[in-house]
């Protein structure tokens, strides 16, 4: 994403932020409440329309209007209400308006359940519990579930809401295993999240935002909880941090000053 700007009224509450995604690499977007970084996200799986910028993917220009745009460029949202229908099971939600249906037009069960069966033990091979309606299933299950719906569609780029909210040890511990298990296939993750420890354990990068602006992007090995707490409190990159800065951030210095 390049230049992103869009604004709500007199509101910008995106102001020219970039932001990059490698494949197998998971970028954690943090920002307290009204920093842009849901605003950001919601640009590029086409929930909003960005006023200006551009979305690149795979080197070449991509019009993302809608969230079907955003599907063709195989990039698919977890959002944090998983938007699962609680009473159908896990075959019935990952094809969930993507139905199979045989030659005479009736839904194929048997292939979707098929099919759900294949990619849910690819992820978890703990999940047996098929034919439960999801409402029955745990936190982490859940996840599996919303998780499998989008690799279902061949998605290369995965946006994360708040995966770990309101889960317990062992179900965000397992949530992990599953990003884990993405990278490895070679997606790319942007986990948005306030909780600084799961993000941490999970991301490559750090993408800190406030005020719509960029803070900065920083490698998560290279930094301490501290500096992170600043960079999302203060608005700005620690000193010693500037020369991790990279383009757009806040007080990054430019060329002249590194000269």
């Amino acid at each position: 994403m390049r230049d992103i700007h869009i604004s709500f009224g007199g509101v910008k509450a995106v102001d020219g932020v970039s932001i990059d995604l490698y494949p197998g690499e998971v970028v954690g977007v943090l920002g307290h409440n009204g920093a842009g970084k849901s605003t950001l996200i919601k640009v590029l799986s086409g929930a909003y329309k960005a006023d200006t910028g551009q979305i690149i993917v795979d080197g070449r220009e991509a019009k993302i209007e809608n969230a079907r745009d955003a599907r063709d460029n195989n990039i698919e949202t977890i959002y944090q209400n998983l938007a699962l229908a609680d009473n159908l099971d896990a075959a019935q939600n990952l094809f969930l308006g993507r139905e199979i249906v045989d030659k005479f037009g009736f839904l194929d069960d048997a292939a979707m359940e098929h099919k759900a069966r294949e990619v849910l033990h690819r992820l978890n091979p703990n999940f047996h519990k098929f034919t439960s309606p999801v409402s029955a299933l745990s936190g982490g299950q859940r996840q599996s579930v919303a998780i499998a719906r989008a690799l279902l569609f061949e998605a290369r780029v995965l946006i994360m809401d708040e995966p770990c909210a309101a889960l317990g040890v062992h179900e965000t511990r397992m949530v992990g295993e599953l990003i884990d298990q993405l990278k490895r296939d070679g997606l790319g993750i942007l986990l948005i999240s306030h909780d600084l420890h799961d993000v941490f354990d999970l991301s490559d990068r750090l993408h800190v935002m406030k005020n719509g602006k960029l803070v900065g992007t920083v490698p998560t090995k290279d930094v301490t909880h501290d500096d992170v707490l600043g960079m999302i409190i203060l608005g700005k990159m620690p000193d010693h941090l500037l020369h991790l800065a990279g383009p757009g951030a806040t007080n990054a210095p430019n060329k002249e000053a590194l000269q």
